[in-house]
């Protein structure tokens, strides 16, 4: 006789490690060291466009936004590795990155020349490696 929900296509997931609060904080704090060390990438509009720098500003405010950056990425990666599933993680923090790094510089985009677009997107390309980045981290910390 089968259980109830057998044959579901949802998978088991007894055999996973349950969320604790120590757990989250141990796989936050990498994530949040990258985000410190590495923040969203920059440009400074007020300097001509072949200058050639990225903007990092470290200030409290800025470190305090990063680390909940931080804790909502893990809480999301909480959630998929927990619950949801575990494969193709770093599919999903590209996409996520995507939706963070792209939408902010699109409304830029039709309001600069040709040379701040391009680096708009180099920019948003690295913003989108941070998140993947983070997502290898919490892969290593919560699978």
């Amino acid at each position: 006789m089968r259980g109830r929900g057998a044959g579901c296509g949802v998978q088991d997931t007894a055999g996973r490690a349950s969320v604790t609060l120590g757990r989250l904080i141990v796989a936050w704090l990498p994530v949040a060291a990258l985000f410190t060390i590495v923040p969203p990438i920059g440009y400074r509009w007020d300097l001509p466009p072949d200058h050639h720098a990225l903007v990092w500003s470290f200030h409290r405010w800025e470190i305090g936004w990063r680390w909940v950056e931080a804790l909502v990425v893990t809480l999301f990666a909480s959630l998929w590795f927990d619950s949801l599933g575990a494969g193709e993680w770093w599919l999903l923090f590209a996409l996520v990155g995507l939706l963070v790094a792209f939408p902010r510089r699109l409304v830029m985009w039709q309001h600069v020349d040709g040379l701040r677009r391009r680096h708009l997107f180099v920019h948003a390309c690295f913003d989108v490696g941070r998140y993947v980045i983070a997502g290898g981290l919490l892969a290593w910390r919560l699978s």
